[in-house]
């Protein structure tokens, strides 16, 4: 816990906002024919624009400014010369580091027209997410957080990625607590005021099982199902919660 967190949450509102407006901005150039490499340009110009820098780069190496993970890549995809093409999916995960603090959100677009069983499995990733922080304030238990969206997931046919998860997030990018998007409730750790972490749940359509790439990078399922996630960096407040990348 941060016991004097208004400074904290000042710079991560900060931070999230251009997380988020990086997102929201390059939903305008995505469609059939976007190269994924373009999105990455695009996030880390805009980032850059706004006093800020794109802090996947160069993070423990990885290679570009934001991560793109289409299809059957559950996260961690490296923007490259891969075109986007009607009815895929792809994940844009951005992170803003603006005056020593960090905001980190994700999306899931939708490329064209896109399969039933596609679009369901979006809904659901962004229901489970949304459901999770619905329910977050000081006192619960991080396992709260896990069961609400395995619960959810489950009872629509999913499953939930096991082998990642959402962090502690502030100065640094990734920290402590490991929040994950499975478990029973009532386990784990107790969540307090003035904490800051997110909660990014990964949804296969198919098994939960993934499998990382020779790239060292780019994890996928392992039975090449479709994957969808979106994430948000949230505190917690004496009321509830707060989303920053909003």
């Amino acid at each position: 816990m941060i016991k004097d967190y208004k400074e904290a949450f000042e710079k991560t509102r900060l931070a999230g906002r251009i997380a988020a407006g990086a997102l929201s901005e390059v939903q305008k150039i995505i469609g059939p024919g976007t190269v994924t490499k373009d999105i990455d340009r695009f996030c880390y110009e805009y980032i850059n624009d706004h006093n800020s820098f794109s802090a996947p780069l160069f993070y423990r190496g990885f290679p570009k400014s934001c991560c793109t993970s289409v299809n059957h890549v559950v996260c961690h995809g490296i923007p490259s010369d891969k075109y986007l093409k009607e009815g895929d999916i792809v994940n844009v995960d951005v992170t803003a580091f603006k005056d020593g603090w960090h905001g980190d959100t994700s999306k899931t677009f939708e490329i064209g027209e896109v399969s039933v069983k596609a679009k369901k499995l979006v809904k659901t990733t962004y229901e489970a997410m949304m459901k999770a922080i619905k329910i977050v304030k000081a006192d619960i238990f991080l396992g709260d957080i896990g069961s609400t969206i395995q619960n959810h997931v489950e009872a629509e046919g999913f499953s939930v990625v096991q082998d990642f998860c959402g962090h502690g997030i502030g100065k640094l990018f990734h920290k402590e607590p490991n929040v994950l998007h499975y478990g029973k409730k009532g386990t784990g750790e107790k969540i307090k005021e003035g904490m800051i972490f997110t909660i990014e749940p990964m949804i296969n359509l198919g098994n939960y099982e993934t499998k990382t790439l020779n790239d060292g990078w780019t994890a996928v399922t392992k039975d090449k199902s479709l994957s969808a996630q979106f994430e948000h960096t949230i505190g917690v407040t004496k009321e509830g919660y707060e989303i920053f990348t909003l």
